[in-house]
């Protein structure tokens, strides 16, 4: 599954390279009419990860617009997750506050198991094999397998962003992909620096959801032609 990232700050949509430097900045209702035909849309809120405010009524109206909807960025707390997915998302993406006492806090993540195992997903974002959290400014003496290891009983899906390469367009490396896919018999979505087809249909091949961001936002991808891929992939005995 191809999955656009919609990611909020300061009231806008954007992009961040290395989730630091601005690239881009877009009005919602375009991005949402650029990405009408997509199945799946991944939204983060990037000031509520940082603590920094939030963009809620943004969130919101993404859950609204139609499509399948996983929102993360500050969902710290039962109550805010559970808000979420009244407001229409389909599943939670529970990041820094896996870590909130610098190892995976379990008592949390059973807290969590009342929503249902699958409307969780478990964010494993990493910078020089370690565990980032904090919108990526903090980084744990965790390695993305150990996490793994320790956080499978608690949620449907990893969504694994590779932070070194996240924003430059310049690929993914797969052979890092494989090694964690290879750790897990949960989903396995991934993010950062996904840059062509080639690299989408190796994931893929590897039973691996794609999040895009930069390649799609600038048109490095093209939007119909993921579209069509999408259509063609589904279409296959077994896809999911």
């Amino acid at each position: 599954m191809i999955i656009p990232a919609i990611d909020f700050a300061a009231g806008a949509v954007v992009q961040l390279i290395q989730g630091e430097r601005l690239a881009l900045r877009r009005d919602l209702d375009e991005v949402l009419d650029e990405f009408r035909d997509f199945p799946v849309l991944q939204i983060i809120d990037l000031d509520a990860a940082k603590n920094e405010g939030n963009n809620r009524k943004l969130v919101e109206k993404c859950c609204r617009a139609g499509h399948l909807v996983r929102v993360g960025g500050g969902i710290r707390t039962l109550e805010r997750a559970r808000e979420a997915l009244e407001s229409g998302a389909q599943q939670v993406i529970l990041s820094s506050a896996i870590f909130q006492k610098e190892t995976p806090n379990l008592a949390w993540l059973e807290q969590m198991q009342v929503l249902g195992r699958e409307h969780l997903i478990l964010g494993i974002d990493a910078r020089q094999n370690q565990i980032a959290i904090h919108g990526w400014r903090t980084l744990l003496p965790i390695t993305p397998e150990q996490a793994i290891a320790i956080l499978e009983p608690y949620g449907d899906e990893f969504l694994y962003t590779h932070v070194d390469t996240e924003g430059l367009m310049q690929g993914i490396p797969l052979e890092r992909i494989r090694e964690l896919r290879a750790r897990t018999a949960r989903q396995l979505t991934v993010a950062g620096g996904i840059a062509s087809m080639r690299e989408i249909e190796s994931l893929e091949s590897m039973d691996c959801h794609c999040v895009l961001g930069m390649a799609i936002y600038t048109g490095q991808l093209d939007r119909q032609a993921l579209l069509r891929h999408i259509h063609n992939f589904t279409s296959l005995p077994g896809a999911r």
